[in-house]
Order: C-alpha cells, then sequence, then structure tokens
C-alpha cells in the first residue's frame, strides 16, 4: 500500500465514522489533504498520519478522543495489520504483509530503474549554468535524474565565464574547457544566454573559480564528481589538499563515497559467497527473532528511494540523492554485520546473511540476500545517476 493509497485509506474510515455519527466533521475530499508520512521518533509502526489533530477543533474535541474514534475504523480497513496512538493523537499505523518482500520484489522487478517514471511523461526542462565546473556537473547529473523521472532535459550554459571580457574565444572551440567536460563525462547541448530570463543554478564554485583547470579534475572523475554534488549547493565543495579534498580518495569509514561503493561491493561479494555455498536470493518475509533495527532501517531507507530521488530531480538538487545513497549504505553494512546469535533448534542465524559454519541455507537466508541485492541494485543505480561508476571490488 503506497502512502497516496493509505492516505484515501484514511479518509474512508473518517466518512464511516462521521456517517455513523461517531464525528462530526468536515471530511476533506482530496486525498493529499490528509498526510502519511514516516513515523517521527517516539512513534511506531510504518506510517503516521496527524488527521485526528487537524480535524480535533472542527469535531469539538480533543485530538486523542479523534483518534480513539478512527483507529478501531482504520485497524479494520484491508491491508492494515494494526494501529497505535502516540502523543497527542498520531495514528500510527502497520500495514499487513511483508513490507520488505514487497520492496525487495519491485526492486528485482525494476532493477536499476527502481524509482524511476516510465514511459516519459511528456515534461520538458532546460537547465541553464554558468561556465563553471561545478554548476556543469551538477546540471548534468540533474539532467540524467530527471531524464529518470520522465523528464525531456536540455542544458545550456553561458557562452563565457563570469566577468570576462568582450571577445572571449568561443567556448565551443576551447580544447581545455572541452577536455575538462569530456573527462567529468559532462554533456551541454548549446552555450549562450538564452533569449527569456531563465533561472540559472548557481551553487558555490568549486576551487580555481570559472575555470576547468587542475585544482577542479584532480581527484578524476568519480571523486570529483562525488566531491561537486555531494554537498548542498549553498555549501563550499573539498577539492584541493588544503579543503581536505584528498578526503574523498581514501578507503576508510570517514570517506561517505567509499562507504557507499564499498556497501555496493559488500552486496555483490555476498552473491558471490552465496553461489559458492549452493543458494541463492528468493525475496521473502525476513524473520529478525533478535529484533535488529538495521533490518527495519534498511528496508525504510529503500522504500523513500522513490521518494526522495523525484525530489532531487524537482529541486534539482543531486546532493539529496547523493546523500540518501549514504543513508541506504550506512543501513546496507549495519545490516550485513547485525550480531550473529546461535540459531535455535535449527532455525537460521540471528541477523546472518550467509549461514555460519555447517548450517544449512534456509528461506530466510534466501530472504536475506534479496534484500542485500537489493541494496546494492539501488545503490549502483544511484550511482550512475551522478555520473559515478560502481566497481564490484574494491
Amino acid at each position: 500500500m503506497t502512502p497516496v493509497e493509505l492516505s484515501r485509506t484514511v479518509l474512508r474510515a473518517m466518512r464511516h465514522a462521521v456517517d455513523a455519527g461517531e464525528l462530526s466533521a468536515a471530511v476533506p475530499v482530496e486525498a493529499g489533504s490528509v498526510r502519511v508520512e514516516r513515523p517521527r521518533p517516539g512513534g511506531c509502526g510504518d506510517f503516521a498520519t496527524n488527521v485526528a489533530l487537524q480535524i480535533a477543533g472542527a469535531a469539538g474535541r480533543s485530538p486523542r478522543d479523534v483518534a480513539e474514534v478512527l483507529s478501531p475504523r482504520l485497524a479494520a480497513e484491508p491491508g492494515i495489520a494494526g494501529v497505535d496512538i502516540t502523543g497527542p493523537g498520531f495514528l500510527n499505523i502497520t500495514l499487513a504483509g511483508a513490507r520488505a518482500d514487497a520492496v525487495v520484489r519491485e526492486i528485482r522487478e525494476r532493477g536499476g530503474c527502481y524509482g524511476h517514471v516510465h514511459p516519459d511523461t511528456g515534461a520538458v526542462a532546460q537547465i541553464h549554468v554558468p561556465r563553471e565546473i561545478r554548476a556543469a556537473v551538477l546540471a548534468d547529473s540533474a539532467r540524467r535524474i530527471l531524464r529518470s523521472q520522465g523528464v525531456l532535459v536540455r542544458v545550456t550554459c553561458d557562452g563565457a565565464p563570469d566577468g570576462a571580457p568582450d571577445g572571449a574565444p568561443d567556448v565551443a572551440s576551447d580544447p581545455a574547457w572541452a577536455d575538462a567536460l569530456d573527462a567529468l563525462d559532462v554533456r551541454i547541448d548549446a552555450y549562450g544566454r538564452p533569449p527569456e530570463p531563465l533561472p540559472t543554478l548557481r551553487p558555490v564554485p568549486a576551487a580555481a573559480t570559472g575555470s576547468e583547470g587542475p585544482a577542479a579534475l584532480r581527484l578524476g572523475r568519480d571523486a570529483t564528481r562525488w566531491a561537486l554534488l555531494h554537498p548542498a549547493p549553498h555549501d563550499h565543495p573539498r577539492i584541493t589538499p588544503e579543503q581536505g579534498g584528498d578526503e574523498h580518495l581514501v578507503q576508510r569509514e570517514s570517506n561517505p563515497l567509499f562507504r557507499v561503493r564499498y556497501a555496493y561491493a559488500r552486496s555483490r561479494a555476498l552473491t558471490r559467497n552465496a553461489a559458492e555455498l549452493g543458494f541463492d536470493a528468493q525475496p521473502g518475509d525476513i524473520t529478525d527473532p533478535a529484533g535488529h533495527t538495521s533490518t527495519v532501517a534498511l528496508i525504510d531507507a529503500l522504500g523513500d528511494y522513490p521518494a526522495i530521488l523525484a525530489s532531487a530531480g524537482r529541486h534539482r538538487a543531486p546532493d539529496r540523492l547523493a546523500r540518501q545513497l549514504v543513508v541506504i549504505a550506512d543501513a546496507f553494512l549495519a545490516f550485513q554485520s547485525a550480531p550473529q546469535g546461535a540459531a535455535p533448534q535449527g532455525a537460521a542465524s540471528q541477523g546472518a546473511v550467509l549461514p555460519l559454519g555447517d548450517e544449512k541455507p534456509s528461506a530466510a537466508h534466501r530472504a536475506r540476500l534479496a534484500l542485500a541485492e537489493a541494496a546494492g541494485t539501488v545503490l549502483a543505480g544511484g550511482l550512475s545517476l551522478l555520473g559515478i561508476s560502481a566497481p564490484e571490488f574494491l
């Protein structure tokens, strides 16, 4: 059940309560007027809504009273396993069925296109940037993300750096600029200012402002693109050694790019190791008797990916996608290294992706492997939208 479907379900429960005389309040007409989101700290379940707080005034009752009226009706709706009331009247909803199973199956079905919109929507966008390397990279990644959302995109660029004197050389014949774009795999469709005023992406420039010189390219394509895209556009990117730019190249936990790529490499290693043990992935219910929150965190991170990808496109903000990849990578690394307890009475090892010792592969192992592979698929797909490679070995 998607958030939109759940919003309609909440509206239906409200109408039933009003029709039965249990509430006296106007029911919103559109599902979008009932907000459904992930539970905040202190909440529980899969989703939460503050609708009881929204309509309490009109109903002439406290939010808690409204929530207690809606709770049993909402819990009786198909697809809902339970409803809990927290705080002053938040309704926390637990969906029926194995959410992990549904998320994993969708990722396996769509592969690297998970979160993409097909077919094209028919929407058209133009992104205009100054002639500066970070702006060009940001526009290139925004183009890739928007294309994933079914939008046709054209990227245009100023004909010369800001402040350049009249008669500056044509950028189309500027070898240094062309070499820089080629090294970073950036495509510009046209140069020159558009005839009509057009919003321009102007992130804080990289080192060597207005230049495509070595300060902006010394880290190589992947690390340079990450260094320019991961910070928010209004933040300064770290490119030079003085700024700590070399941190993007080190293979250690403090480097978020390394964590993302390492998580992908680990997911591929788990698949290879499972093949050596004679089993493969199979989506299913992921039993977690030890109560590891890492499993839930990974499922939530993967489930949030499509909405964040869409948001990154709408706002021309690849940094949102980059940060979500870090969230997924960290959740995956915690999931695959969760404490491994002894298996009671032949059950699958608690928290283990692969069997331990002489243990036989079980349905739980296959389901956990499927979740691990799904995480790897999303990480690789997200990196490709940032124009960054995802190596299987590090």
